[in-house]
């Protein structure tokens, strides 16, 4: 995938991609599930572009989890059933890294719903950080915030103003001036 912004989650997703079956990616919207899950994924199925792909998929699931592993069943919620024809394929195929699903929602607490446990791992991507992003100097490690012997500190980077656009960065503005910020929204 070009362009790819390396996420701090990437060896994790690897990792459980080597020692389960399949990885559940959850996160609020818009954090990057689908493009890291991609970035992972060998091929993929994208339920919100189909409406008769989520019907094919509901009728008969091993037609959608057919494809090179591992296999990325992206929003995979609107297509809930799916869900229990993966744990069983897993089960079934008795291979690691075979499924990636993604999605804004958890799987429903339904008790004909197999929570997934020791088939599926659940992971959380976040929003991007600012080191993700290259808005940051990488002084700080988050570790070193709880070592004692470690100094923390460094010396450049963002501006204040800086992190105020950075904090509401997508069509707000913020713009600073003697004594505070304006922020406004772009028309």
């Amino acid at each position: 995938m070009e362009n790819y912004s390396n996420r701090l989650l990437d060896e994790k997703i690897k990792k459980k991609l080597k020692s389960t079956g399949g990885i559940l990616l959850k996160g609020v919207r818009f954090c990057g599930k689908t493009t890291t899950a991609l970035h992972h994924a060998a091929s993929s199925v994208r339920f919100d572009k189909s409406e008769v792909l989520r019907e094919q998929a509901s009728i008969a699931p091993q037609i959608v989890l057919q494809g090179e592993t591992p296999r990325l069943l992206d929003e995979w919620q609107l297509v809930p059933s799916i869900w229990n024809a993966v744990r069983a394929e897993i089960d079934e195929r008795a291979a690691k890294g075979q499924f990636i699903l993604t999605g804004s929602a958890s799987p429903s607490n339904d008790l004909s719903t197999h929570t997934g446990a020791g088939r599926i791992a659940r992971l959380t991507l976040r929003t991007m950080s600012l080191s993700e992003s290259n808005n940051s100097i990488k002084a700080v490690k988050f570790n070193d915030l709880f070592s004692k012997n470690t100094e923390i500190g460094g010396l450049g980077g963002a501006e204040l103003i800086d992190y105020a656009n950075l904090i509401v960065r997508g069509r707000i503005t913020c713009v600073e001036n003697t004594y505070s910020f304006r922020c406004t929204t772009a028309s």
